[in-house]
């Protein structure tokens, strides 16, 4: 045994307990304590039965991430738990926080599980795109039945003790002190004397087998593109046709698959980088953040409303700010039917949603905004509205309040200039819709101080977004690296590809939509706008920058909120119909410039569109304005619909092979012009035979 596994004996049952700080999770000495326990209380002539439970908030909450990726040390959990379906004497699980991936199937394993009523259990293993590995996907439909194994193993989902024990999951359901009822059911056992229940003896039957190809149908709509939940159907299956041991070879066969597979790396990057992004380069941990328990919002338009919604649904005040009495009228009603909607959803209940409006109010006055904690501004993108903004909340906002801005592309400095506290000014971009994407770029102005930083990475944590620090540029990381891949798409126009080959090449890529598409959600005015106050301040924007979107804003085609932009759209419908009026707007265009159709390839399409998204991201890394790679992969991921199975830009970089990337690259310079001009980090990380891995920190 290891101090991480012991044993004890209370009236002839063997208590084996786990405790692995913080989750309990399935390192070498949790594995090799437990098969060194069970078979040490096999052996033992006094042991009737054997009781496995956990120190802490949680049982087996899963496998331990820092040994991902590397040699698995012996006794591998397959391994283990073989072993542990030897055993003779009944086992009992007690099951309490969350039994998860390896933690459920040790229970599994197990002949009976007891479980608190808070408890909950899954596999989430296809979250990383694994599928579980160690018998999981053969015992849970043998005793859970195929439908719910379908349910949890393609999902991840978990389930509460309670639904566990009604598909026969887990046994009993129970209240107060954990350990006694569990050595309690085990003595029953034992006074019983009924056989053994091993899972790994019964069958697993369906009423339908037609179930798995219309799971798999399903699949590929809701998890189009990845690999893992397709084969978690093939091994369930499995489950139902071939033995026990047959299925487990056919599991591992497909785990290892995964395992070494280009998807699973990706989704395990990610897995990382999340929890890297919120560590702040050159912040001291210990730095202390100040409190935010109020909030007010200035503009009560869409993003701002979404904006104002995160925090309500945390529990904090806040306060709607509009110039228009009938905006802001508006404003609150659309929150008011945000919630009406989640109780229609059956999502919460009506005083959880009357709560959430009573922490609602609105003004129309700048002086109301003297005791708030934090100031978002979500108002039109320009710098003379800015100005106006900030000049007032730094009259009437108390001091230490957090200045933040919501703006998409402008210079966080320049705005903190407005002020005469730079140093209490962020940048806090949240992406639409506000109260679902994830992602939150947090801004650091040069005057920035520290505490403000600390507290909107903390913020971010609360309202269930994930942070990614962004230097100040023109557009920060997404929208920067935006630039290029809107540039390609317009080029690509002028070359003569339609917008729905362009819009599917990408869909096929993996990305949620296609560049046109996206652009028509977003709005093409909001572009049309910022090129407009580029060529004002003297900014060099080629002319084939929006040459057919600047047409298509010119002659009232805004995108879908207009019914019409690069598509037509049926009225309350956001599916993109080709339109010839397009078409026509092209070869107009196309005219204008003196451009003539070229033949180019779907493979071509991707190309071009990428890897300008790569090539400015490199230039952001260099620059500093990002810390990581990795935080780049988060932004695409949660911001731009990135396909998760490709890991991001970066990730999806490394596996092509950045020399693959600049020879394609130089020859599209070759062909295009200049606008292929190769950072210099780029090529140099290519000339190296390195990758932007390589850069982590």
């Amino acid at each position: 045994m290891t101090s991480a596994v012991t044993m004890n004996i209370v009236d002839n049952i063997a208590v084996i307990e786990v405790d692995n700080p913080p989750v309990n999770a399935l390192s070498f000495a949790v594995r090799s304590g437990l098969q060194s326990c069970v078979r040490e209380a096999e052996q033992h002539q006094s042991v009737e039965a054997i009781v496995l439970s956990c120190r802490g908030k949680t049982f087996i909450a899963g496998a331990d991430i820092t040994e991902f990726g590397k040699p698995m040390q012996p006794p591998a959990l397959p391994d283990l738990l073989a072993d542990m379906d030897t055993i003779s004497k009944p086992i009992v699980a007690a099951l309490h926080g969350t039994a998860l991936g390896g933690g459920l199937e040790v229970a599994l394993t197990c002949h009976y599980r007891v479980a608190l009523a808070s408890a909950k259990v899954g596999l989430p293993e296809v979250l990383l795109g694994l599928l579980p590995g160690a018998g999981g996907t053969q015992r849970l439909p043998r005793i859970a039945g195929v439908e719910l194994a379908l349910d949890m193993i393609t999902s991840g989902r978990k389930v509460s003790s309670t639904e566990a024990a009604k598909a026969g999951l887990v046994d009993k359901v129970v209240d107060g002190d954990l350990l006694d009822n569990a050595i309690a059911f085990a003595k029953q056992v034992v006074a019983d004397g009924q056989p053994l229940k091993r899972i790994s003896d019964m069958t697993a039957t369906v009423s339908d087998p037609a179930v798995f190809d219309e799971y798999r149908a399903k699949l590929a709509k809701t998890r189009r593109g990845f690999d893992a939940p397709q084969y978690c159907v093939d091994v369930v299956q499995a489950a139902v046709e071939c033995d026990f041991a047959e299925g487990c070879k056919k599991e591992r066969e497909l785990f290892l698959k995964l395992m070494t597979g280009t998807q699973s790396q990706a989704q395990r990057h990610l897995f990382f980088a999340e929890r890297q992004a919120g560590h702040v380069v050159g912040l001291d941990k210990a730095t202390p953040t100040r409190e935010v328990n109020s909030v007010a919002i200035i503009g009560a338009g869409t993003m701002g409303s979404g904006i104002a919604i995160n925090f309500l649904n945390k529990g904090m005040q806040v306060t709607l700010l509009e110039m228009s009495l009938e905006a802001l009228e508006r404003g609150i009603e659309h929150i008011y039917a945000y919630y009406d909607g989640q109780v229609n959803k059956g999502r919460i209940t009506q005083d959880q949603a009357d709560a959430s409006k009573a922490l609602l109010s609105g003004t129309d006055a700048y002086a109301e905004l003297d005791s708030v904690d934090l100031v978002i501004e979500a108002v039109f993108e320009n710098m003379g509205v800015k100005k106006d903004v900030f000049t007032k909340l730094d009259k009437y906002c108390k001091p230490g309040a957090i200045l933040a801005s919501n703006t998409s592309t402008l210079n966080i400095d320049t705005i903190a200039s407005f002020t005469s506290r730079p140093e209490d000014v962020i940048g806090l971009h949240f992406f639409s819709p506000a109260n679902i994407m994830r992602l939150l770029e947090v801004v650091r102005g040069e005057k920035t101080a520290d505490d403000v930083m600390a507290t909107a990475m903390k913020l971010a944590k609360d309202i269930n977004k994930i942070g990614v620090v962004s230097g100040v540029c023109d557009g920060f990381i997404g929208n920067r690296m935006l630039k290029g891949y809107g540039r390609e798409a317009g080029a690509l126009l002028l070359d003569g590809v339609a917008p729905v080959r362009i819009d599917k090449a990408l869909y096929d890529f993996g990305m949620a939509m296609g560049p046109l598409t996206m652009g028509d959600l977003a709005g093409l005015d909001v572009g049309y706008r910022v090129r407009k106050e580029r060529r004002e301040r003297g900014d060099d924007v080629p002319v084939t920058d929006g040459a057919i979107a600047d047409r298509l804003v010119e002659a009232g085609r805004l995108g879908q909120k207009a019914g019409k932009g690069y598509y037509h759209y049926e009225a309350g419908s956001r599916t993109p119909i080709p339109d010839p009026e397009v078409d026509e707007i092209i070869q107009q265009a196309m005219a204008a410039l003196n451009r003539t159709a070229k033949d180019i390839s779907d493979e071509e399409i991707v190309k071009r569109l990428i890897y300008p998204l790569i090539n400015e991201a490199a230039l952001i890394l260099d620059e500093g304005i990002a810390q990581r790679p990795s935080d780049i992969d988060v932004v695409y991921i949660y911001g731009y619909g990135f396909p998760v199975y490709r890991g991001g830009p970066m990730f999806y970089a490394d596996t092509v092979g950045l020399k693959n990337i600049v020879a394609d690259m130089e020859d599209f310079k070759s062909r295009y012009g200049d606008d292929w001009e190769i950072a210099p980090l780029l090529k140099q990380l290519a000339e190296q035979g390195r990758k932007f891995a390589d850069l982590a920190k």
